[in-house]
C-alpha cells in the first residue's frame, strides 16, 4: 500500500506553512502531496448539500506542485482534483512536462476530474454538458503532444485541432506521464478503464456502489484492450485510520490511500502526520 498526503489551503496560502508542510511530510516517508483545484468560486456554489465560501482561497494547484518541488526531494506531486476541462491541452502538456523535468520525474499523480459547479464552467467558456466529451479528448491530446517527435503530431477533434506541432519539453524519462481520473460516478469509472492510467474516486459511496464502479473501470478496461491490472486505485482515508481499516482497503483492491489531518494547526499537524508514518512504518528520511 502506497499512502499520500493532501495539503488544505482553507486558512490561506502562507509559502513557509506550504513549504513545512511538504517537507515534513516527506521526512514522514509519504509518497506525495496532492492539492486540489477550482477555478473560480461564487456565492451559492455547493457540492452536494455543502455550501462552498465564496472567499476560501484556492490557489492554481500546479504553480503550488511546482514551488514544492523546488523545496523537497524526492516527494511525488499530485493534483485530486485538477479541473480538466478547463484547461487547453496544448498548454497543459507543456505545464505538466515542465514541472516534471524541473522537479526530475515526479509529477506523477495527476489526477483530473470534471468538475461540478456549472457556474464555474460558464465561467471559464465552457459548456458545462459537454465537459466529459472535452475532458476525454484532452486526455488524448496530452498523450499525443508528450510522444510525438520533432516532425510534429496533429489532431482533429469535436474541440481541439492542430497539425504538424511538436511540444517540448518531454516529461522526464516517460513518454508520457501517469494520468488518473477522479470523479464519484460510473461514467468517470468508465472514463479512467478507457483511459487512465488508475482511478481516484471521492464522493459519499455506499461500498456497494464503490466496488460496482471499481469492477467497471477495470471491465472497461478490458473491454478496450486495456491491461486492468494495471490500473492503480486511490482511495481517500483518515489521519486516524486503524491498519485494519488498511487491510480491508487492499482487499477492495486499493493500491494508495491518500490523508488529511483533521487539525488546522501546524504544529498538530505536524504531530499526526509524524503518528500515521509511526503507525504504519513509512520509509522515513528525516
Amino acid at each position: 500500500m502506497k499512502f499520500a498526503i493532501a495539503y488544505s489551503t482553507a486558512d490561506g496560502l502562507d509559502p513557509d506553512r506550504l513549504v513545512a508542510y511538504a517537507r515534513h511530510a516527506e521526512d514522514c516517508g509519504f509518497e506525495g502531496l496532492y492539492l486540489p483545484e477550482h477555478i473560480v468560486l461564487y456565492p451559492g456554489a455547493a457540492i452536494g448539500p455543502f455550501e462552498i465560501p465564496p472567499a476560501l482561497p484556492y490557489p492554481d494547484p500546479l504553480d503550488c506542485l511546482g514551488f514544492v518541488a523546488a523545496a523537497t526531494r524526492r516527494l511525488l506531486l499530485g493534483t485530486a482534483v485538477l479541473l480538466l476541462p478547463y484547461h487547453h491541452p496544448v498548454v497543459l502538456a507543456k505545464r505538466l512536462a515542465t514541472i516534471d523535468v524541473l522537479s526530475r520525474g515526479r509529477m506523477r499523480l495527476l489526477t483530473v476530474g470534471l468538475g461540478t459547479l456549472p457556474g464555474e464552467a460558464e465561467a471559464a467558456g465552457v459548456d458545462f454538458g459537454t465537459r466529459g466529451r472535452r475532458a476525454d479528448e484532452a486526455i488524448d491530446v496530452l498523450r499525443l503532444l508528450w510522444e510525438g517527435d520533432e516532425k510534429g503530431v496533429g489532431f482533429t477533434g469535436e474541440f481541439f485541432g492542430f497539425d504538424g506541432v511538436c511540444s517540448y519539453p518531454k516529461p522526464y524519462g516517460v513518454t508520457h506521464l501517469p494520468i488518473h481520473v477522479g470523479g464519484s460516478s460510473r461514467a468517470a469509472a468508465r472514463r479512467a478503464g478507457r483511459r487512465g492510467d488508475g482511478y481516484f474516486p471521492g464522493g459519499a459511496l455506499t461500498p456497494e456502489e464503490r466496488a460496482v464502479q471499481w469492477e467497471l473501470a477495470r471491465t472497461t478496461a478490458a473491454e478496450a484492450g486495456r491491461d486492468p491490472d494495471a490500473l492503480e486505485y486511490t482511495r481517500w482515508g483518515s489521519i486516524d485510520m486503524s491498519s485494519e481499516r488498511v487491510e480491508a482497503y487492499a482487499a477492495q483492491g486499493v493500491t494508495r490511500i491518500v490523508v488529511s489531518p483533521s487539525s488546522t494547526e501546524p504544529e498538530r499537524q505536524r504531530d499526526e502526520m509524524s503518528a500515521f508514518a509511526e503507525r504504519f512504518a513509512l520509509p522515513r528520511i528525516g
